[in-house]
Protein backbone atom coordinates (compact mmCIF):
# COMPACT_ATOMS: atom_id res chain seq x y z
CA UNK A 1 0.00 0.00 0.00
CA UNK A 2 1.38 3.23 -0.74
CA UNK A 3 1.66 6.55 0.99
CA UNK A 4 -1.12 8.32 2.67
CA UNK A 5 -0.72 11.19 -0.21
CA UNK A 6 -1.13 8.32 -2.93
CA UNK A 7 -3.64 6.19 -1.20
CA UNK A 8 -5.99 9.53 -1.03
CA UNK A 9 -4.80 10.96 -4.44
CA UNK A 10 -3.69 14.32 -2.40
CA UNK A 11 -3.02 17.85 -4.74
CA UNK A 12 -1.34 20.47 -4.03
CA UNK A 13 -1.10 23.83 -5.65
CA UNK A 14 -0.44 27.52 -4.91
CA UNK A 15 1.39 29.06 -2.20
CA UNK A 16 0.70 30.93 1.19
CA UNK A 17 -1.59 29.98 4.20
CA UNK A 18 -3.17 26.96 3.45
CA UNK A 19 -7.06 25.51 2.25
CA UNK A 20 -8.02 22.17 2.28
CA UNK A 21 -11.21 21.22 0.47
CA UNK A 22 -13.35 18.18 1.44
CA UNK A 23 -15.46 16.87 -1.46
CA UNK A 24 -18.89 15.33 -0.17
CA UNK A 25 -20.70 12.03 -0.77
CA UNK A 26 -20.50 10.10 -3.72
CA UNK A 27 -17.98 12.75 -5.58
CA UNK A 28 -14.21 13.53 -5.75
CA UNK A 29 -11.61 16.20 -5.53
CA UNK A 30 -12.79 17.39 -9.23
CA UNK A 31 -16.11 19.36 -7.60
CA UNK A 32 -13.72 21.75 -6.50
CA UNK A 33 -12.35 22.75 -10.05
CA UNK A 34 -14.89 25.52 -10.55
CA UNK A 35 -13.48 27.14 -7.13
CA UNK A 36 -9.93 26.04 -5.88
CA UNK A 37 -7.88 27.13 -8.29
CA UNK A 38 -9.04 31.03 -7.53
CA UNK A 39 -7.45 30.63 -4.13
CA UNK A 40 -4.21 29.53 -5.22
CA UNK A 41 -2.41 32.71 -6.01
CA UNK A 42 -2.27 33.32 -2.09
CA UNK A 43 -3.26 29.95 -0.67
CA UNK A 44 -1.59 26.76 -0.86
CA UNK A 45 -4.75 24.69 -2.14
CA UNK A 46 -4.98 21.17 -1.03
CA UNK A 47 -7.36 18.71 -2.39
CA UNK A 48 -8.00 14.72 -1.81
CA UNK A 49 -10.55 11.91 -2.59
CA UNK A 50 -11.39 10.11 0.20
CA UNK A 51 -11.29 6.50 -0.18
CA UNK A 52 -13.31 4.96 -2.29
CA UNK A 53 -13.88 8.21 -4.43
CA UNK A 54 -11.97 9.45 -7.63
CA UNK A 55 -8.53 8.02 -8.07
CA UNK A 56 -7.65 6.92 -4.48
CA UNK A 57 -6.40 3.87 -3.59
CA UNK A 58 -10.11 1.50 -3.71
CA UNK A 59 -7.81 -1.68 -2.49
CA UNK A 60 -7.81 0.59 1.36
CA UNK A 61 -10.90 0.66 1.77
CA UNK A 62 -12.65 -1.38 4.69
CA UNK A 63 -15.79 -1.70 5.99
CA UNK A 64 -14.44 -1.50 9.61
CA UNK A 65 -12.86 1.62 9.15
CA UNK A 66 -15.38 3.62 6.93
CA UNK A 67 -18.56 2.32 8.26
CA UNK A 68 -18.98 5.56 10.70
CA UNK A 69 -17.96 9.00 9.90
CA UNK A 70 -14.74 8.33 11.92
CA UNK A 71 -13.17 6.66 8.78
CA UNK A 72 -13.52 9.57 7.14
CA UNK A 73 -12.10 11.75 9.93
CA UNK A 74 -8.86 10.04 9.94
CA UNK A 75 -8.54 10.07 6.49
CA UNK A 76 -8.64 13.57 6.59
CA UNK A 77 -6.44 14.45 9.62
CA UNK A 78 -3.62 12.08 7.85
CA UNK A 79 -3.45 13.85 4.78
CA UNK A 80 -2.83 16.91 7.48
CA UNK A 81 -0.04 15.25 9.12
CA UNK A 82 1.66 13.87 5.95
CA UNK A 83 1.33 17.03 4.35
CA UNK A 84 2.84 19.06 7.53
CA UNK A 85 0.10 21.31 7.44
CA UNK A 86 -0.01 24.06 10.00
CA UNK A 87 -3.36 25.51 11.18
CA UNK A 88 -4.88 25.31 7.92
CA UNK A 89 -8.94 26.51 7.09
CA UNK A 90 -11.12 23.40 6.04
CA UNK A 91 -13.56 23.72 3.23
CA UNK A 92 -16.06 20.94 3.74
CA UNK A 93 -19.26 20.38 1.95
CA UNK A 94 -21.90 18.47 2.82
CA UNK A 95 -21.05 15.92 4.98
CA UNK A 96 -17.82 16.74 4.89
CA UNK A 97 -18.79 20.03 7.02
CA UNK A 98 -19.63 17.46 9.70
CA UNK A 99 -16.48 15.35 8.98
CA UNK A 100 -14.57 18.47 9.29
CA UNK A 101 -16.36 19.26 12.66
CA UNK A 102 -15.58 16.03 14.08
CA UNK A 103 -11.90 16.70 12.87
CA UNK A 104 -11.13 19.87 14.65
CA UNK A 105 -12.79 17.95 18.24
CA UNK A 106 -10.57 15.63 17.95
CA UNK A 107 -7.48 17.77 17.07
CA UNK A 108 -8.29 21.39 18.09
CA UNK A 109 -4.86 22.97 18.04
CA UNK A 110 -4.40 22.05 13.97
CA UNK A 111 -7.27 24.05 12.36
CA UNK A 112 -7.36 27.68 12.07
CA UNK A 113 -11.25 27.82 10.93
CA UNK A 114 -13.89 25.68 9.21
CA UNK A 115 -15.77 26.64 5.97
CA UNK A 116 -19.07 24.35 5.83
CA UNK A 117 -20.76 23.82 2.91
CA UNK A 118 -24.78 22.97 2.73
CA UNK A 119 -23.86 20.84 5.51
CA UNK A 120 -26.19 18.93 7.42
CA UNK A 121 -25.72 17.19 11.53
CA UNK A 122 -28.85 14.89 10.90
CA UNK A 123 -31.09 14.12 7.29
CA UNK A 124 -33.98 12.24 9.10
CA UNK A 125 -36.81 14.46 11.18
CA UNK A 126 -36.65 13.79 14.80
CA UNK A 127 -39.16 16.70 16.24
CA UNK A 128 -39.06 19.45 16.92
CA UNK A 129 -35.72 19.20 14.79
CA UNK A 130 -36.71 19.43 11.02
CA UNK A 131 -33.79 17.55 8.88
CA UNK A 132 -35.55 17.19 6.08
CA UNK A 133 -36.66 13.85 5.50
CA UNK A 134 -38.65 11.01 7.44
CA UNK A 135 -36.79 7.80 8.06
CA UNK A 136 -39.02 6.12 5.44
CA UNK A 137 -37.61 8.92 2.79
CA UNK A 138 -34.16 7.66 3.53
CA UNK A 139 -34.72 4.53 3.50
CA UNK A 140 -36.75 4.48 0.54
CA UNK A 141 -33.54 6.15 -1.37
CA UNK A 142 -31.54 3.62 -0.28
CA UNK A 143 -32.93 1.02 -1.37
CA UNK A 144 -33.33 2.88 -4.94
CA UNK A 145 -30.05 2.67 -4.59
CA UNK A 146 -29.78 -1.24 -4.24
CA UNK A 147 -32.27 -1.72 -6.74
CA UNK A 148 -31.88 0.72 -9.64
CA UNK A 149 -28.38 2.64 -9.41
CA UNK A 150 -29.17 4.26 -12.12
CA UNK A 151 -32.20 5.61 -11.24
CA UNK A 152 -30.93 6.71 -7.93
CA UNK A 153 -28.49 8.49 -9.39
CA UNK A 154 -30.27 10.37 -11.86
CA UNK A 155 -32.84 11.49 -8.97
CA UNK A 156 -30.33 12.29 -6.49
CA UNK A 157 -28.13 14.32 -9.20
CA UNK A 158 -31.23 16.55 -10.08
CA UNK A 159 -32.22 17.04 -6.10
CA UNK A 160 -28.44 18.21 -5.97
CA UNK A 161 -27.95 19.95 -8.95
CA UNK A 162 -31.77 20.96 -10.08
CA UNK A 163 -32.27 23.07 -13.35
CA UNK A 164 -28.34 22.57 -14.64
CA UNK A 165 -27.06 20.16 -16.77
CA UNK A 166 -23.99 19.88 -14.00
CA UNK A 167 -26.41 16.85 -13.11
CA UNK A 168 -24.86 14.46 -15.37
CA UNK A 169 -21.39 15.37 -14.29
CA UNK A 170 -22.72 14.43 -10.63
CA UNK A 171 -24.32 11.14 -12.35
CA UNK A 172 -20.76 10.13 -13.66
CA UNK A 173 -18.90 10.81 -10.35
CA UNK A 174 -21.28 8.21 -8.86
CA UNK A 175 -20.93 5.65 -11.52
CA UNK A 176 -17.42 5.86 -11.13
CA UNK A 177 -17.56 4.95 -7.51
CA UNK A 178 -17.49 0.95 -6.11
CA UNK A 179 -21.49 0.81 -5.58
CA UNK A 180 -20.72 -1.55 -2.35
CA UNK A 181 -18.14 1.80 -1.42
CA UNK A 182 -21.29 3.84 -2.07
CA UNK A 183 -24.09 2.01 -0.36
CA UNK A 184 -21.59 2.05 2.95
CA UNK A 185 -21.33 5.95 2.25
CA UNK A 186 -24.54 6.81 1.71
CA UNK A 187 -25.29 5.32 5.15
CA UNK A 188 -23.09 7.30 6.86
CA UNK A 189 -23.71 10.33 5.29
CA UNK A 190 -27.74 9.88 5.27
CA UNK A 191 -28.33 7.88 8.77
CA UNK A 192 -25.31 9.78 10.86
CA UNK A 193 -26.44 12.13 13.88
CA UNK A 194 -23.83 14.99 14.85
CA UNK A 195 -25.99 17.70 16.45
CA UNK A 196 -23.91 16.91 19.59
CA UNK A 197 -20.88 17.68 17.81
CA UNK A 198 -21.78 20.98 17.09
CA UNK A 199 -21.29 22.72 20.62
CA UNK A 200 -18.01 20.96 20.68
CA UNK A 201 -16.02 22.79 17.50
CA UNK A 202 -13.45 24.86 18.98
CA UNK A 203 -12.53 27.15 15.57
CA UNK A 204 -14.29 29.78 13.84
CA UNK A 205 -17.28 28.52 10.91
CA UNK A 206 -18.54 30.00 8.12
CA UNK A 207 -21.77 27.88 7.31
CA UNK A 208 -22.92 29.11 4.02
CA UNK A 209 -26.41 27.84 2.93
CA UNK A 210 -28.54 27.85 -0.05
CA UNK A 211 -32.32 29.09 0.30
CA UNK A 212 -33.56 26.17 -2.40
CA UNK A 213 -31.54 23.34 -1.43
CA UNK A 214 -34.10 20.18 -1.86
CA UNK A 215 -31.73 18.09 0.60
CA UNK A 216 -30.61 20.50 3.58
CA UNK A 217 -33.54 22.99 4.25
CA UNK A 218 -32.64 26.51 5.61
CA UNK A 219 -33.29 25.61 9.21
CA UNK A 220 -30.83 22.65 9.25
CA UNK A 221 -27.96 25.58 8.60
CA UNK A 222 -30.11 28.03 10.91
CA UNK A 223 -29.58 25.30 13.41
CA UNK A 224 -26.10 24.43 12.99
CA UNK A 225 -25.26 28.25 12.70
CA UNK A 226 -27.16 28.93 16.15
CA UNK A 227 -25.52 25.51 18.14
CA UNK A 228 -21.99 26.54 17.02
CA UNK A 229 -19.64 28.42 19.44
CA UNK A 230 -17.93 30.65 16.87
CA UNK A 231 -20.66 30.31 14.21
CA UNK A 232 -21.11 32.61 11.10
CA UNK A 233 -23.96 32.12 8.52
CA UNK A 234 -23.97 33.26 5.10
CA UNK A 235 -27.19 32.64 3.31
CA UNK A 236 -27.03 32.28 -0.71
CA UNK A 237 -30.27 32.84 -2.69
CA UNK A 238 -29.41 30.40 -5.16
CA UNK A 239 -31.20 26.66 -6.06
CA UNK A 240 -29.23 23.62 -5.12
CA UNK A 241 -27.12 21.86 -2.73
CA UNK A 242 -23.60 22.51 -4.70
CA UNK A 243 -22.93 25.90 -4.49
CA UNK A 244 -19.16 25.35 -5.16
CA UNK A 245 -20.30 24.11 -8.79
CA UNK A 246 -23.00 25.84 -9.50
CA UNK A 247 -22.36 29.34 -8.11
CA UNK A 248 -18.49 29.60 -7.43
CA UNK A 249 -17.85 33.20 -7.33
CA UNK A 250 -20.65 33.82 -5.05
CA UNK A 251 -18.67 31.26 -2.65
CA UNK A 252 -15.59 32.47 -3.32
CA UNK A 253 -16.46 35.55 -2.20
CA UNK A 254 -17.73 34.10 1.19
CA UNK A 255 -14.68 32.78 1.86
CA UNK A 256 -12.31 35.41 1.35
CA UNK A 257 -14.97 37.82 3.68
CA UNK A 258 -14.58 35.20 6.35
CA UNK A 259 -10.71 34.46 5.95
CA UNK A 260 -10.08 38.60 6.10
CA UNK A 261 -12.75 38.75 9.03
CA UNK A 262 -10.78 38.97 12.94
CA UNK A 263 -10.47 35.89 14.76
CA UNK A 264 -13.61 35.81 17.40
CA UNK A 265 -11.70 33.78 19.69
Amino acid sequence: MGTVLERNHVVVTGHGPPLIFAHGFGCDQTVWDRLAPAFEADHTVVRFDYVGAGKSDAAAYTTERYRTADGYVLDLLEVCHALGLRRPTLVGHSVSGMVGALATIAEPDLFDRLVMLAPSPRFVDDPPYRGGFQLADIEGLLQLLDANFLGWSAAVSRMALPGTELAGELEQGFSAIDPSILREFARVAFLSDHRGALPRVPVPCLVVQCSRDDLVPVDVGEYVVDRLPHGRWCLLDIPGHMPHMTHPDEVRTAIRSFLSEPDPR
